[in-house]
């Protein structure tokens, strides 16, 4: 009777053929597969893969993870230890425990997922594609604080940004717009370095290349070099947005931007206004950049302005928010008279430490376009969610 059964399956053209959103369908047809095949059948694990991603598409994140983690097993099992038939399995298992926010399991997966893309990866392109993810995971466990010593986050972080640098470089030289993902990487992983309070200690504890062994920089080292490295990168991103600058004209003034903010950062007030100065020249020189000048330079801007560092927590201009701070902004970056101006008394512990920190965040300015001079602004009003 199940060898009828499983045939009806295969009459649909393929196993694979059974509709995603039949949950009950596909266990059926998994427990068909180990009745037929036994328990560590080949066919197993991509079945399993499709049951995971239903139920993932539903939501059901604690099943699909179980799912997913099942079929990694018996992929290694019949497969080999470093198959690739385990990526796909792992990479969806990770994506459902994110869902369910358990980060200690995610990074427990991460690391699993890149010893097996070490040893089952060999095309450059999915290399670097696979060392660019595991720095993007190191970044957010730092920013998650799973760590009692977040400086070796940022180490990983940066030398697995460079290693991705050198296999696109290797593979597609010096010119290839590529190599602006693992730059603004290394970009984050130097701000996130230059705002950490180091404590001594050693640098790496583990090597995080495919072939490559790293050197072991001590923390005093990077903090030390820290302003000339994002330099390096920023000159780099400036250099590859000019040389492209034919898919986004507005592109080298904002990596400009970009270089004032890191001179700002590390109290360079004179150098980074002469270059937020040409940055709003080079705009002029542009048709319809008008808006994108006003984006930069109409109204001050935190820093570090960067995609993937919220340092400053839930902000919003737009009034929603349960805390709200009433500041200006000098022309040279800087807070002053900030205070609350909410009345509802509540949250006063997240209040203060939030009024420390923009106490030391410094600002872009708000710059006159007319006559390329930074500006003072009063009376900003910021809105914070003490609940997010």
């Amino acid at each position: 009777m199940k060898a009828l059964r499983l045939q009806a399956l295969l009459l649909t053209g393929s196993l694979l053929a059974v509709p995603l959103f039949a949950d009950q369908q596909q266990q059926d047809a998994i427990a068909l597969l180990e009745s037929e095949h036994g328990a560590y059948s080949a066919v197993l694990p991509e079945r399993l893969l499709s049951l995971g991603l239903s139920l993932q598409q539903e939501g059901r994140h604690g099943e699909a993870a179980a799912v997913f983690k099942r079929g990694t097993h018996l992929a290694r099992v019949t497969t080999g230890l470093y198959s690739t038939e385990q990526l796909p399995l792992l990479e969806s298992e990770i994506r459902s425990l994110l869902a369910l926010g358990d980060y200690r399991a995610v990074d427990e997966r991460q690391r699993y997922l890149f010893r097996v893309q070490e040893r089952a990866l060999q095309d450059p392109g999915q290399r670097a594609g696979a060392l660019l993810q595991q720095a993007d995971w190191q970044r957010q466990a730092y920013l998650l604080r799973l760590d009692e010593d977040p400086a070796q986050r940022l180490l990983q972080m940066w030398e697995l940004n460079r290693l991705a640098l050198n296999d696109i470089l290797e593979e597609e030289g010096d010119t290839s717009i590529t190599l602006l993902q693992p730059l603004y990487g290394m970009l984050q992983a130097q701000y996130l370095i230059s705002d950490l309070q180091w404590q001594d200690g050693p640098g790496f504890s583990s090597s995080h290349g495919f072939s490559e062994q790293p050197s072991r920089p001590r923390p005093g080292s990077y903090r030390k070099d820290n302003y000339k490295k994002g330099m390096a990168v920023l000159k780099a991103i400036h250099d590859l947005e000019r040389m492209h600058s034919g898919r986004d004209p507005s592109a080298p003034a904002r990596a400009l931007t970009m270089l004032g903010d890191w001179m700002l950062w590390h109290g360079e007030r004179e150098a980074a206004v002469a270059v937020y100065r040409e940055a709003i020249g080079e705009l002029a020189g542009h048709a319809d950049a008008q808006p994108v000048a006003a984006e930069l330079f109409a109204d001050p801007v935190a820093l570090p302005a960067v995609a993937g560092l919220d340092e400053q927590g839930p902000l919003s201009t737009a009034g929603g928010g349960d805390i709200l701070l009433e500041f200006a902004v000098s022309a040279d970056g800087k807070v002053e008279q900030l205070h609350r101006v909410d009345d509802t008394g509540e949250a006063n512990g997240f209040a203060n430490r939030l009024m420390r920190k923009l106490r030391n965040t410094p600002f872009r300015p708000r710059f006159d376009l007319e006559t390329g001079e930074p500006v003072d602004t009063e009376n900003l009003i910021v809105a914070y969610d003490s609940k997010s």
